[in-house]
């Protein structure tokens, strides 16, 4: 098992992963994958292999000293149950000891499983 960073070379790989996820993820595939690989650009983003096969990634958001955003957490069907997404989630926390990492997302029976402490809620901003 291997964790390092994203590069733009891996964004194949990974969005072959995304698009094996099915209808919950197709929204970072066709015309939002360009999008989507800007916002890989801009983000910190891990991701874990088996051998050499990308099993799973984690998009994460620096707030510069307040704390890092865990965005996207995906781990591919086959390679569930081997806490490769607690451990994508751990690498944030050991690369940023001085930073609370948050969860974002809406699969909370996942991160309650992990002990993961709800905080808060997030609320959309109105347009006028």
């Amino acid at each position: 098992m291997l964790i390092r960073r994203y590069t733009r070379a891996d964004s194949d790989s990974l969005f072959a992963l995304i698009e094996r996820e099915g209808d919950e993820w197709t929204y970072w595939q066709g015309e939002n994958r360009i999008k989507y690989e800007k916002a890989l650009d801009n983000c910190i983003v891990y991701l874990i292999f088996e051998s050499d096969v990308l099993c799973g990634y984690a998009r994460c958001r620096d707030d510069f000293g307040f704390g890092i955003y865990v965005l996207d957490l995906l781990v591919d069907k086959e390679y569930r149950g081997k806490e490769y997404g607690r451990l994508l989630m751990e690498q944030a926390c050991r690369d940023f000891p001085d930073c609370i990492v948050y969860v974002t997302g809406d699969v909370y029976p996942y991160y309650e499983k992990l002990g993961y402490k709800e905080e808060g809620k997030i609320y959309i901003v109105k347009r006028y």
